[in-house]
């Protein structure tokens, strides 16, 4: 089966002309050794990107303070500076923001976010973004870290002291759109102290109202799934470490809470008349939705074990997510109230714990010859409930995984060979349980599930000189699909865990080739690849109920990614970016693979322009603009209850950020939606089983003001 990608939906601005013509006249000039990044995550070591197969990027702390000048969001960041990530919704959930087609392993300093096992799209807010040092991005599927990666790895890294001595910083910023009650107040304080140890000290905390649109109406809440508006955060982290003599150990704790306050409630729209949900002053019903994350991490280091470099990490991470209060028809049971009276919130709760051990000698048995090998071992329990009435409406998924895995990597002259296996052990048990009435309150005799399943890697980089490279790559990423999803909505008699083949793993292999050039004057990478998992995961939603299920089908995924840029100028840097996705499913198992992934699982095809000026040492000024392809897939296509047909109206956003250092600290300005631009979000427009609940607007023009002082 094959399909090709359609004609380009939109055309290159002359900008990006400009810039794309620009990088083979720069092949010319030489390159510099001094210019490699290094990345942690992609192979359980340090390594220089060009050594690396595959597409990797590294997004510094630099871009990501002035990306949240823009916009206080880590999911905007990633829209914006990691191309084949989709747009993001601007909300507490992250439905739709997937990448090349399918789901990111989200790891903080190396410990899991993502909750695999009852996916409640919440796992995007864990941390306070002004602790995020740096932003590693592994795109495609990968099996370096285990359970989850299929679409690739995005592991945020949090700040670690460098420089010797105790050193204070206070961090002030204001965002408003000239409104009542829609601004952003945030301040933050960090201490950091290098000595014969080093420490660091984090305590943040961010308020936030209610925007507008471009239009100056208020922007619609989403007061069941969770909205960043109206709400509060706080966030307290700190990290300890000692080094003594070739060994390192670290201690790190992150306790993160964002939940609304509960004074605005939403005013539903009406899709078909094209009338956009809004808000409006109120106290809706129940507790506020929120989100209570806490990280806890024990590190150890040695530089010099056996002749190699090992590591061990043993983690604990703890997570809950209330959502927002409901008379929803699956919540209804004539015991408890009388039909369609019945009020409750769902309470998504995920702990996990584990360890990850790795060994990295260089140089075995002949020069050149290197071995990662080590093992991860992970326990997760993840339940879902209705917290107003105490109900189980997902019972414990008692998770467990080892993994051993094994990586040679061999690097004679310019070339780097490397191929590596992992050996995913799982087990997933289920005690007995009842589904709620809706679903019949149906018994489920509990039992267990064995995925035992090997994933393989296999890549190539070949330097060629001048500062180009090109790499070809095969690998093989690890997912389960929504088993919460499943075990919930079970209605039918005589049925037990053991025999609900929808628990079947998601291995997803993804084939790659590349291209790269990085130099004095600027660098740039391009890549297309091809991504296929014979027995998929896709979620189809119930037009009538706005249930979602889970179909095991086959998915297959190709595109294109390209990212650049150029300093014309000593002052002057060009850059662009361009991601094109093209993704297919089947209707049912066993059928054509004829059908387009919709905005659950794919983004539209994205170009990023920018231009930033350096017009004093401490002083930046960056100009940005994002398009967003229009997108019409599945016309009229209708499966069982579920609409499939999309529809969606592209559109350009532009931004502004920024910085100048002074004596007194530095200030900072960002300009969201320079032009003020009236639009509808990707996903609330694409949506087919959207409702008049969910019809979003996205951010009008926005204003925010930032005062940073270290001392």
């Amino acid at each position: 089966m094959s399909f090709a990608f359609p004609a380009a939906t939109f055309r290159l601005s002359p900008l990006a002309l400009v810039l794309l013509s620009a990088f083979p006249a720069l092949a010319q000039q030489s390159s510099d050794p001094q210019l490699e990044r290094v990345v942690v995550t992609a192979t359980r070591g340090t390594k220089a990107i060009d050594k690396i197969p595959g597409a990797v990027a590294v997004i510094t702390a630099q871009e990501i303070e002035t990306q949240t000048l823009v916009a206080e969001d880590l999911s905007a960041v990633l829209s914006v500076l990691a191309p084949s990530f989709a747009p993001s919704r601007q909300k507490m959930t992250a439905f739709g923001e997937s990448m090349r087609g399918r789901t990111a392993l989200l790891l903080f300093d190396g410990v899991p976010q993502s909750n695999p096992l009852r996916n409640g799209a919440r796992e995007g807010y864990f941390a306070d973004p002004s602790l995020i040092e740096r932003i590693e991005v592994i795109s495609g599927a990968s099996a370096a870290q285990g359970l989850g990666a299929t679409g690739g790895i995005i592991n945020f890294i949090s700040r670690t002291p460098r420089e010797t001595g105790t050193r204070h910083r206070v961090e002030l910023k204001y965002g408003t759109q000239g409104r009542s009650d829609d601004a952003l107040w945030k301040a933050g304080y960090t201490l950091e102290h290098k000595s014969s140890f080093d420490a660091l000290l984090h305590v943040g905390a961010t308020l936030r109202g209610v925007g507008v649109d471009g239009d100056g109406r208020r922007l619609g809440l989403e007061a069941v799934q969770g909205d960043t508006q109206d709400s509060k955060a706080g966030d307290v982290f700190f990290k300890l470490g000692h080094d003594f003599g070739a060994q390192r150990i670290q201690l790190s704790f992150n306790k993160f809470r964002l939940e609304g306050e509960g004074d605005w409630k939403p005013v539903p729209g009406n899709r078909v008349a094209g009338q956009l949900t809004g808000a409006t002053p109120g106290t809706p019903v129940g507790k506020p939705p929120r989100n209570d994350v806490r990280t806890m991490s024990l590190d150890w280091s040695h530089s010099d074990l056996a002749g190699g470099q090992a590591r061990a990490q043993v983690y604990k991470q703890d997570f809950a997510a209330l959502y927002g209060a409901t008379a929803a028809t699956t919540f209804q049971d004539l015991r408890i109230a009388p039909l369609g009276q019945l009020f409750d919130q769902s309470e998504v709760v995920a702990d996990k714990a584990g360890v990850k051990l790795s060994w990295t000698r260089p140089d075995l048995l002949v020069e050149g010859l290197e071995l990662t090998t080590g093992l991860d071992w992970l326990k997760d329990t993840s339940q879902q409930r209705l917290a107003l009435t105490d109900r189980t409406w997902v019972p414990p998924l008692k998770f467990t995984s080892t993994a051993p895995f094994a990586q040679l990597e061999y690097e004679v002259g310019a070339l780097t060979i490397r191929g590596g296996a992992r050996r995913e052990s799982a087990n997933l048990r289920v005690d007995s349980y009842r589904t709620l009435a809706y679903y019949k309150d149906t018994a489920v005799q509990g039992g267990e599930r064995s995925f035992n399943q090997w994933v393989k890697s296999l890549g190539a980089v070949w330097r060629l000189g001048g500062g180009w490279s090109t790499f070809v790559a095969y690998n093989e990423g690890f997912g389960v699909p929504d088993a919460g999803l499943v075990l919930r909505a079970v209605n039918t008699a005589n049925q037990s865990v053991d025999k609900l083949i929808s628990l079947e793993p998601v291995v997803t292999d993804n084939r790659e080739v590349g291209l790269a050039w990085r130099g004095r004057l600027g660098s740039f990478s391009a890549s297309v690849y091809d991504s296929r998992s014979d027995l998929g995961s896709q979620i189809r939603v119930d037009a009538a109920t706005g249930v979602g299920s889970v179909l095991r089908v086959p998915v297959h995924v190709k595109g294109f990614e390209f990212s650049g840029e150029v300093k014309p100028l000593a002052d002057w840097t060009l850059s662009a970016s361009y991601a094109r996705t093209r993704g297919k499913t089947a209707a049912q198992p066993d059928a054509p693979l004829d059908v387009s992934l919709g905005a659950r699982s794919q983004g539209p095809d994205k170009l990023v322009l920018a231009a930033a000026w350096q017009f004093a040492p401490k002083g930046n000024v960056r100009l940005q603009a994002t398009r967003l392809a229009s997108r019409h897939i599945n016309t009229g296509r209708v499966v069982g209850t579920s609409r499939l047909e999309e529809n969606f109206e592209g559109y350009t956003l532009a931004d502004l950020a920024a910085t100048y250092g002074t004596a007194w600290g530095d200030f900072g300005v960002g300009v969201e939606n320079l032009f003020d631009r009236q639009y509808v979000g990707y996903y609330s427009q694409a949506n087919p089983a959207g409702t008049n609940d969910d019809y979003f607007a996205g951010r009008g023009r926005t204003l925010t003001v930032s005062w940073r002082r270290s001392f």
